[in-house]
């Protein structure tokens, strides 16, 4: 397979077959990963969310990606930031870069600027890292004054509130 045929089906912007493309050709994983470190945009973006739509299958060959990943995020725009968060989050992280994850992931959380769906999934992985390690719950809970949850949209904050009800509630059980 050309990776000119990788190009033809990310300008496609059909996530379902960009998903069967690359596994029906996992020999075009290492370059679709490499398009979405790229800051080739829009294919960067699209190749981005087509690997988040095959984590479950490539996991073991994202894992060698994983400090690439988080060396770039803080330079890439809102919406290739959030499909890489996906990315991450579906993976099971080394403890180094699940505190390097969850730093960026507050810091995204604290711009409040950031578009709200990159807020919201920084969000939920805060919530998971503050599941995973019980002491940092307090941490985040503190992080939802209402700065910053008054600037997201209506269906983000109602995400957000349900998240913190779960947390709070575990919070509770694990106390």
């Amino acid at each position: 397979m050309k990776t000119t045929d990788l190009h033809s089906i990310l300008m496609s912007r059909d996530k379902p077959a960009m998903v069967t493309f690359l596994k029906a050709h996992p020999e075009n994983f290492d370059v679709a990963m490499k398009l979405a470190l790229s800051q080739e945009q829009p294919i960067s973006w699209r190749a981005t969310w087509m690997i988040g739509g095959s984590v479950k299958k490539y996991d073991s060959q994202i894992q060698p990606y994983i400090q690439n990943i988080l060396d770039i995020l803080p330079d890439l725009e809102d919406g290739h930031q959030r499909e890489f968060l996906k990315v991450l989050n579906q993976l099971e992280l080394v403890e180094e870069h699940e505190g390097q994850l969850l730093d960026f992931s507050i810091s995204v959380w604290e711009q409040l600027k950031k578009q709200p769906s990159v807020r919201h999934t920084a969000f939920r992985i805060m919530v998971k890292a503050a599941k995973k390690y019980p002491e940092l719950a307090n941490e985040v809970l503190l992080l939802t004054q209402p700065q910053y949850i008054n600037t997201l949209s209506p269906g983000v904050k109602k995400g957000v509130f349900k998240m913190l009800e779960e947390l709070r509630k575990y919070k509770g059980e694990n106390n």
